[in-house]
């Protein structure tokens, strides 16, 4: 599996990088090759004060790259110039990558709930599932909020295609989870009117629970009412989730660019990591 791993050359970016843990946990879902990428925005021109961007940030990968090698990745770097994220998701396409991964950006208590530009407008655009990490806000020395990033999984459903895309993603996510707690939460919109028994949420979430513990994933279920959104940040909390994995909405090339409003605001929300499940390209 290949992983595009982005950076924007910060303290925090830096602090994820190197954190052998993180590394480790990706080495266990399979990821073989690394693609480093940063990105000179297009408005910030090489005559402005600070000129060489390009070598800088090279020179900076470089350093990166020796990390990740010596923990056993094939590592390649990319420094390019353009819009961060359409230039993250042209590269990741270019090179078939598994798997993006992005860091959150944070410097204050309020700041901490706003999911950085890049980040957002990724999680809008991508083709490929993406990681969300979560980083310390601003400290001298920033750390990963949590160190492993797949231990105690929580992976919310609504039963559509899509969040039935996300769950496969345990097929490779199994090899470092130790537990997992699926939730579904029954919004007010919802009937409460069901055909058979076996539609019953806690029956389906069941049924996916008993594949997991096949798979020697310790693993609950957990039903919920009220705002999805809410509800699923309260689980997270509840359960201790280091990562949240969920899909997002999109059933037309129009809707594959935005972002379903659940997804964003737990994107936005969480406090750990979020794994997020695209739909399909031909979605």
């Amino acid at each position: 599996m290949r992983a595009l791993y982005t950076t924007d050359l910060s303290a925090a970016s830096e602090a994820a990088i190197e954190n052998e843990t993180s590394l480790e946990c990706l080495e266990r879902i399979g990821i073989e090759t690394i693609h480093l990428v940063t990105v000179v925005p297009s408005n910030v021109h090489a005559g402005m004060p600070g000129m060489d961007l390009e070598g800088r940030r090279q020179r900076a990968l470089d350093r990166y790259q020796s990390v990740m090698e010596d923990a056993g990745f094939a590592v390649e770097t990319h420094v390019v110039r353009g819009t961060p994220h359409r230039r993250i998701n042209g590269i990741a396409g270019a090179v078939g990558a598994d798997l993006t991964i992005a860091g959150s950006r944070g410097k204050s208590p309020l700041e901490n709930r706003v999911i950085g530009s890049t980040t957002r407008n990724l999680a809008r655009t991508t083709v490929v599932p993406l990681l969300i990490t979560r980083i310390e806000r601003e400290t001298d020395e920033p750390e990963l909020r949590r160190e492993h990033l797949f231990r105690r999984m929580m992976y919310a459903t609504d039963f559509s295609k899509n969040a039935e895309r996300a769950f496969e993603a345990f097929s490779s996510l199994r090899h470092a989870a130790e537990s997992t707690t699926l939730v579904h939460v029954e919004s007010p919109k919802d009937t409460g009117v069901r055909a058979d028994e076996t539609d019953e949420p806690a029956a389906r979430l069941d049924e996916l629970a008993a594949q997991l513990e096949e798979w020697d994933i310790e693993t609950e279920i957990d039903v919920r009412q009220g705002d999805p959104a809410d509800e699923i940040i309260a689980a997270e909390d509840e359960f201790d989730a280091t990562t949240i994995l969920l899909g997002s909405r999109g059933r037309s090339r129009l809707r594959r660019l935005l972002l379903g409003s659940v997804s964003e605001s737990v994107i936005a929300r969480a406090a750990g990591n979020v794994y997020l499940v695209p739909p399909p390209r031909s979605a």
